[in-house]
């Protein structure tokens, strides 16, 4: 049977403490804080919690000493403490009139909160259940010495870390760390909801990042949990949306296309019925992304597309044509060192012509900003980062990437990136960085082709790098572009990487450097180097992670070899090739035989035995 102790674990979990000291302060269970003088004759006030007692009633009281499940106290903030209460059962959230302090959550903790506010600012927090999928969460906020509280609604059913808390208190900007978990929790939980109420499959993408967009309007953030109807947010979502957009300088049939989408979504009889502030409803959708999801993308040091790994799990899940979007995420990692290969600095200049949700245009703006003072962040933000788009939902989503992190211009094209008014606008602004995970599989462009058209746009001896399927690095199905790229452009570079890294696809990628507008000598040496364990290991319902912390030491291995075109048996070589050539390590490195073991002989003699009974030769 499931017992009180699992929602005061969850409490615990989902707000990334201990018992004990934390690097914010202090977290003091069941009252037992004898440490703190003020709280400690405080809860010896109050005594016990009573059966009945209303907030106003001060004589009312129990024996002994108030033991809450948990006072949180802060190393800056000395005037302001967190207080919580969990009750097993959700029935137990909250009675009528909130004063059954001894048997509901809401009623306890407003019982501790009515004291303790006599000393501190009071954040009280009342949790039911012990599933963190059905939990139900109520936030008050008790300031010291008032007569009365107010409630954090956009905290309904939401745990937050204790310091953000604090600022949303004062209005500020959450800022949490990167967490996969808790993306696909908030993407399960958002997509389930939008499929019970029919929301079209592409609109599902604008939906999302048409929310962030109009968060970004401090009007629209502070007001839309005070909003009285659907109607009035849907609209208050439109105005934000058209404000954030226009002063981002997005062009006019953009902005009336992202608006048009809610206006239709504003027509969903099933979205208009859900009452305002109950789960599922447009308010609870603003506020999961709020509280959830923008925290991890403002996060100071991230260089991780939140955002993009955030609708890649959302359209997981969809039973519609979410393949049909294009989302086929670069892992992370991968993204990484591709813009460590390419040596982005803050005097870069960025472009990915398939932009998707700008994972890489996020990734490389990290790296710009790095010992960048604040003009040249300025000028990394307005004229240091570029990129087009296709298709409309991952433009939207590329575009709320960008303006979240304030780049005020936000320079991605919506269109074709073949378009000739692209392409020329792109050359007039000297890029000498291009990074892309072009489509694959298209029936009118090959992946090479994104290739040669991302080299020419870049300034002569500009960098490009791409991933690619290694059918371009092998064979004769793409000999003409090959031969033409070589003529114009020089290989650098080729790595082979992990034959699952872009698990659960089944995608054999190689990563490849080029030199834009230098023709290839094919009497100079080309890189190749042997990538094939990054260190990740697939976990179920994870994919593939980096469970024991290798990849980092794995990159500087990586990097180390290509930086000193270093030849070192089984990881990397050097040849001279031309068009007609293989592009791979595997064709011209040497095996470094004392590294293979009995377990290499047997796995390739199960591999062969695999083979044959697939092919039906045994």
């Amino acid at each position: 049977m499931a017992i009180e102790q699992y929602t005061e674990s969850i409490a615990l979990q989902e707000m990334r403490c201990n018992i004990g000291k934390n690097p914010f302060g202090y977290v003091f269970p069941q009252g037992d804080i004898e440490a703190v003088d003020k709280i400690e004759k405080t809860l010896k006030t109050a005594g016990g919690k009573p059966k009945e007692c209303f907030l106003n009633d001060y004589n009312t009281c129990g024996t002994g000493k108030a033991k809450p499940e948990y006072i949180i106290t802060f190393n800056d903030d000395t005037s302001t403490i967190i207080v919580i209460e969990c009750k097993r059962l959700i029935s137990k959230h909250k009675s009528k009139d909130l004063n059954k302090p001894r048997d509901y959550a809401v009623d306890g903790v407003l019982y501790y909160a009515k004291y303790l506010k006599n000393e501190y600012n009071v954040i009280a927090i009342a949790l039911s259940g012990t599933k963190k999928e059905t939990i139900n969460v109520s936030t008050f906020y008790w300031q010291k010495q008032q007569e009365n509280y107010i409630e954090l609604k956009k905290a309904k059913d939401i745990i937050l870390e204790p310091l953000n808390y604090i600022e949303l208190i004062k209005g500020n900007k959450l800022k949490k760390a990167y967490s996969l978990d808790e993306i696909r929790e908030t993407a399960i939980l958002m997509h389930n909801a939008l499929r019970e109420i029919k929301v079209n499959e592409t609109h599902k993408p604008i939906f999302v990042a048409g929310i962030l967009i109009a968060l970004n309007d401090i009007d629209f953030c502070k007001t839309y949990s005070s909003l009285t109807s659907y109607k009035l947010v849907m609209q208050n979502i439109q105005t934000a949306i058209e404000n954030v957009l226009t002063e981002s300088n997005i062009k006019n049939n953009r902005i009336s296309y992202i608006k048009q989408v809610f206006k239709t979504l504003q027509d969903n009889t099933k979205f208009a019925e859900i009452p305002l502030g109950h789960k599922n409803s447009i308010t609870w959708y603003i506020e999961q992304l709020e509280l959830k999801i923008k925290p991890m993308m403002d996060y100071a040091d991230s260089t991780i597309d939140a955002l993009g790994v955030f609708y890649h799990e959302f359209i997981k899940y969809s039973g519609g044509d979410g393949s049909g979007l294009g989302i086929v995420l670069t892992p992370q990692h991968l993204t990484e060192f591709m813009c460590d290969v390419a040596g982005i600095n803050k005097n870069s200049k960025v472009v990915d012509i398939c932009c998707g949700s700008a994972s890489f245009l996020v990734t490389a703006m990290s790296k710009m900003f790095k010992d960048a003072n604040p003009i040249e962040i300025e000028n990394i933000r307005n004229n240091g980062l570029y990129g087009v788009e296709f298709d409309d939902g991952l433009y939207t989503l590329a575009i709320a990437n960008m303006i979240i992190r304030k780049d005020g211009k936000s320079n991605i094209y919506k269109g074709d990136c073949f378009n000739p008014e692209i392409t020329k606008a792109l050359k007039s602004n000297n890029i000498n960085i291009g990074l892309i995970n072009p489509p694959y599989s298209q029936n009118d462009k090959e992946e090479l082709e994104f290739t040669e058209h991302l080299l020419e746009i870049l300034t002569p001896g500009g960098t490009g790098v791409v991933v690619l399927p290694v059918s371009c690095a092998i064979g004769t199905k793409f000999k003409i572009t090959r031969e033409r790229l070589m003529k114009n452009h020089s290989l650098k570079a080729v790595f082979s990487m992990p034959d699952d890294i872009f698990y659960p696809t089944g995608t054999n990628v190689c990563v490849m450097v080029w030199e834009a507008h230098t023709p290839h000598d094919s009497t100079q040496e080309t890189f190749f180097g042997f990538c094939k364990d990054d260190g990740f290991i697939k976990r179920k319902k994870l994919g593939r992670i980096d469970a024991y912390n290798k990849w980092h030491d794995i990159e500087q291995k990586w990097l180390q070899l290509y930086r000193n075109k270093d030849v070192v048996d089984g990881f990397s070589a050097r040849k001279c090739v031309t068009h007609n050539d293989e592009w791979l390590c595997e064709a011209y490195m040497k095996t470094d035989y004392s590294k293979l073991t009995e377990d290499n002989f047997k796995q390739s003699v199960k591999d062969y035995f695999a083979y044959l009974i697939k092919n039906g030769e045994i």
